[in-house]
């Protein structure tokens, strides 16, 4: 099937941001109090929108995350992204390819604009990404597994969720797709297959995507 449009996640799909991000939540989260390792981040929080993490540390501890939780962290994660993140392995071959072919593609994550936008700057992905490609949980206040970002970024884009195709690297991302009525094929680079069987397929190189988008 061709796709009207390919929505693209962002931390783990385009940018390798995954490893990094999730080590310092793990060690943030153990340093105010609710012990973390860095396979605990993975499995609880990967794909999470900030507010999940807050929800969850509540509901399970019945105590709140500082109030300035959320800036302390990004400070460290864009801190770390000047160091040491990387683009995706074919990531930017992908979009090329979009591009030349006229296929639409935009990205929609569950971080903010300016994690979104800074990932893009340090890698190099940001020529492919202007203003109107961007889409993060901040425009919708509910993020993954809600519908809601893809539903508004499909919207924003004039394209029909049965004509978008999700690409994402998550439980609650494939869920989210899923809700919204788009395929979505799951990246098994740090996310075993079978956390990804709901999606409707999956593959393990930005070569093998291209096969699947057609």
């Amino acid at each position: 099937m061709r796709y009207d449009l390919v929505i693209f996640d962002n931390d783990g799909v385009l940018v390798d941001s995954e490893p990094i991000s999730n080590r310092l939540l793990a060690e943030y989260l153990t340093e105010v109090g609710h012990p973390t390792t860095y396979e605990d981040s993975i499995r609880d929080y990967m794909g999470s929108a900030m507010h999940r993490i807050h929800d969850l540390i509540e509901e399970r501890t019945g105590q709140r995350l500082p109030a300035d939780f959320d800036d302390v962290f990004h400070a460290r994660v864009f801190e770390a992204f000047e160091r040491e993140l990387k683009p995706v392995a074919g990531a930017a071959e992908v979009l090329g390819r979009l591009s030349e072919n006229g296929v639409p593609y935009c990205v929609a994550s569950s971080g903010s604009h300016e994690r979104i936008r800074v990932g893009h700057r340090t890698t190099g992905l940001d020529r492919w990404f202007d203003d109107g490609r961007i889409f993060s949980s901040q425009d919708v206040g509910r993020g993954k597994p809600a519908p809601d970002l893809f539903l508004h970024t499909a919207a924003r884009m004039g394209v029909a969720p049965e004509r978008c195709v999700v690409v994402e690297d998550s439980p609650l991302g494939v869920q989210a797709a899923g809700a919204a009525g788009m395929d979505v094929y799951g990246f098994t680079a740090m996310t075993p297959a079978e956390k990804l069987a709901a999606a409707t397929g999956l593959f393990s190189s930005m070569e093998e995507l291209d096969a699947l988008l057609g």
